[in-house]
């Protein structure tokens, strides 16, 4: 299944703003939410093929997002997910996170260009694997 839609979680307006603008400029079909509870209400309503998700989010933090879709159960199990964040995690967090995600990426260091490579990267693993 390759990536066509994607919910991004991000309170930031200036990020935000960047990565839906470069993102639809890409082709993707994008929805963006600016608060967690919103953003988990979208992610549990509507399939997306991606979610980019801030960890720290007014209403309800990234984490409990990830934990309340991909915890117990998995109820988005076709959804690809990538954790962008400037918020310094503990070793053992950041850890336990990634195996929840597939990717987890600093956006200190994410330019529009690097997350479409990015986002292009795993619309290639998906692609390649049939899904």
């Amino acid at each position: 299944m390759a990536i066509k839609t994607i919910l991004c979680i991000e309170d930031d307006r200036f990020i935000g703003e960047m990565y839906v603008r470069s993102l639809k400029k890409a082709g993707y079909d994008v929805d963006w939410m600016v608060d967690g509870n919103d953003g988990l209400v979208a992610a549990r309503n509507k399939p997306y093929d991606l979610i980019l998700l801030d960890i720290m989010l007014p209403e309800r933090r990234g984490s409990e997002i990830l934990q309340a879709l991909r915890g117990k159960e998995d109820l988005i199990p076709n959804t690809k997910i990538i954790v962008l964040t400037n918020f310094d995690q503990d070793e053992e967090s950041r850890v336990a996170m990634e195996h929840n995600v597939d990717a987890y990426l600093i956006k200190a260091e994410i330019t529009p260009k690097t997350l479409l490579k990015v986002v292009s990267a795993l619309d290639g693993k998906a692609a390649q694997s049939g899904q």
